[in-house]
This record gives C-alpha cells, structure tokens and sequence, in this order.
C-alpha cells in the first residue's frame, strides 16, 4: 500500500479508528496450483461515522473484505480491531450483536416463511439471543408502519404478510431496515442494489444515505456503480489485487465526475501492471 494512502486510511492521529483492519492477508486454495491472494497485506482504517465506498474490478478482493470482517473467512494472517476489541478468531454470529450486513441477493437478508413485522422483530434481537414475540406489542408495530411508509413500497399494511410475497425491491428495502433496527457499530452493504431494477435501486440508495445519516452509521459498501461511488458517502476506497490502492475523500471526491474515475481507475490498473 502507497505510504500516503496507508496514511489517509489511518484517518486522524488524534482519533482511535472504530475499525482497524492490520496486514490482513488470504489465500485460497493454498499449496494448490489455483492458488490465489484475495488479500494482501490489506491495511484499512475506519473512523466512527464513516460511510466508506468500496470499488474495484473483480477479483480486486471487495467482497473478501467484508466477509474477512463479517467473520465469514478468517484471514491466514493480520488482525481485526472493532471498537477497541481483537476480533480477528471471532466467529460470525458472536459479532451479529455489533455487525450488520445486506447482500446483493435479497433473498438472503429475510426469513421468507415469517412475516414482516416477525422479520423487523427478530432483527432487533441481533446478537441478543432468541425469542421475539414479546416485541410484537402496538407500539412496535405503530413503529414498524412509520419506517415503512418511508420507503413508499406499500410494506406498511401489511406486517402479517409473509416475507415471501414481497418483490426482491421491497425484500431489499426491508432488509435494509432491519439491518439497521440494531443500531451496529458496522454496517455492511455488499452490492446491496445490485439486483434490482434502476427505479428501485434508485429508492434503495436514496432510503440507504437516509437511514445512515439519521442513524449516525457507520457504514462500508461495495458497489460497481460508478454514480453511486460518486454520490455516496465520505470516502471512496479503490482496490486492486487485494489492497487498497487510493483511498479518496474530501474535496478530492466530492469533485469527482464518473469520467474522472474511469480514468483515475483506469490509471490505477496500469500502475500495477507496471509494479507486476
């Protein structure tokens, strides 16, 4: 990693970052001859109330990443430091409580058997251990319909409905909702539009900048849109070959056009076939 970029993902001396990735490395299929590094030595520092985007082409180690930090792989070597405590041998569902996540798929994020408000319910017992039903009380529903008029999808009136007689839009957006009902230190958005279509991603980003900014959270998010890189968020992270190459940020982004990080990504691409 550039020593200027390792400095600008340190973020300010003064503040302890909220997330820490250290050298993290990881190799799959080891010792075989499909050997390949997903992670380089990856150095990344997340700040409280960040809303970091993450691009890179495929292969550039974007989704290794967030599942090295979910807890779903467990990097061969480096550490992971969230809110001051070691999580790097932490399994996953011991850092539900902490770390939430929407993947691209959005049949992943719901229990399709149970209905709206079970599924909001439940995900307020993240990381709590089991039994919802007691939060099924009025207030909690009087509740649930408010944030789900928000997303004008028309899920609102219908909390008894099974998960699965929502389109995959309205499965996203509620899935979104209940990544957030925890309040996590770390959210976690793995091309979470990706899958939908541009009206619905359109709402989803627009509910997902709304959600992080009411909420104060701290947020990762992988994308392939370049206009969402753009528009979203405090800091752009471009990856390649498993490390961060260009962490971006203040008047630097915010004056970034797509042309500019075509170009800019572009250039990237080349440097590392000249490093190779």
């Amino acid at each position: 990693m550039d020593p200027q970029v390792a400095a600008s993902a340190r973020g300010p001396a003064h503040a302890a970052p909220l997330l820490a990735c250290e050298g993290l490395k990881k190799t799959f299929n080891a010792g075989q001859a499909s050997a390949r590094p997903a992670l380089d030595g990856l150095d990344l520092a997340v700040d409280r109330g960040d809303f970091i985007v993450v691009i890179g082409s495929n292969g550039a180690g974007k989704s290794t990443l967030l599942n090295t930090i979910a807890g779903a792989i467990e990097p061969d070597t480096g550490t992971l430091t969230l809110d001051g405590r070691d999580i790097t041998r932490l399994p996953a569902h011991r850092r539900a409580g902490m770390i939430a996540r929407v993947f691209q798929d959005p049949m992943i994020g719901t229990a399709a058997a149970m209905t709206i408000e079970e599924n909001l319910a439940l995900a307020e017992r993240r990381g709590k251990g089991h039994g919802f039903a007691f939060n099924l009380n009025a207030a909690n529903r009087r509740r649930y319909r408010e944030l789900l008029a928000g997303l004008e999808l028309g899920m609102e009136n219908r909390l008894s409905t099974p998960v699965a007689q929502l389109s995959g839009g309205q499965r996203q957006a509620l899935s979104l909702v209940m990544a957030s009902l925890s309040k996590p230190a770390l959210l976690l958005l793995d091309e979470h539009t990706a899958a939908l279509d541009p009206r619905t991603a359109d709402l989803v980003m627009a509910m997902t900048r709304r959600l992080v900014a009411e909420q104060a959270l701290t947020t990762l998010m992988v994308t392939h849109n370049m206009r969402q890189a753009i528009e979203t968020g405090n800091r752009l992270i471009m990856m390649d070959a498993g490390r961060v190459r260009d962490d971006i940020h203040g008047a630097e982004k915010s004056s970034l056009t797509p042309a500019d990080l075509a170009r800019k990504f572009k250039i990237e691409n080349d440097r590392m076939l000249l490093e190779s």
